[in-house]
């Protein structure tokens, strides 16, 4: 009994190895990038100075947001949907808090293939801060770049920025 499980065990021993050899060449010859943990990679800054005003913006997959926070937002968590959130301060005096402000913000998302997703933002409010929230689907490892639209009350020209991230869907 004692040889048999010997042999049992030098036999799965030897399939690993001849399973080990097999793929060894293998490695390293796809051009695919290989996959990652990681959910989101930053590659931009995460805000913009405009002098009166800073335009403050992120984007993260929905399945990171808390599953309460998602309920009160009505945002589907999902490893495969990314949300924008843009928020817009005013200035007051040198070393003050910024305060939020009302703002009409729009956003296109696009992929590096140049194909255009479903973005609408719509407001959200708590408390006194003020947010401009949307997400989009992705697929697979995609870098999503949102040109963002943001004119504050009382400004007649649009404050833009760029977000370029790189998201990986489970």
């Amino acid at each position: 009994m004692l040889e048999k499980t010997r042999l049992q065990a030098a036999a799965r021993n030897t399939l690993a190895l001849m399973l080990l050899a097999a793929l060894a060449p293998l490695t390293g010859c796809t051009e695919q990038p290989e996959q990652r943990a990681m959910p989101a990679q930053a590659l931009d800054e995460t805000f913009k100075d405009f002098g009166n005003y800073e335009v403050h913006y992120n984007a993260l997959r929905t399945d990171e947001l808390s599953a309460d926070i998602a309920r009160v937002y009505g945002i589907q968590r999902s490893s495969n949907r990314v949300m924008l959130n843009v928020t817009v301060l005013r200035k007051e005096a040198e070393h003050a808090p910024r305060k939020p402000v009302e703002a009409a913000v729009t956003a296109d998302a696009y992929n590096l293939n140049g194909q255009l997703k479903d973005l609408e933002l719509r407001r959200v409010s708590e408390g006194e801060a003020i947010y401009y929230i949307g997400d989009v689907s992705i697929a697979g490892s995609e870098i999503l770049v949102f040109d963002i639209s943001v004119t504050p009350e009382g400004v007649s020209a649009p404050l833009n920025v760029k977000l370029k991230r790189e998201f990986v869907s489970d």
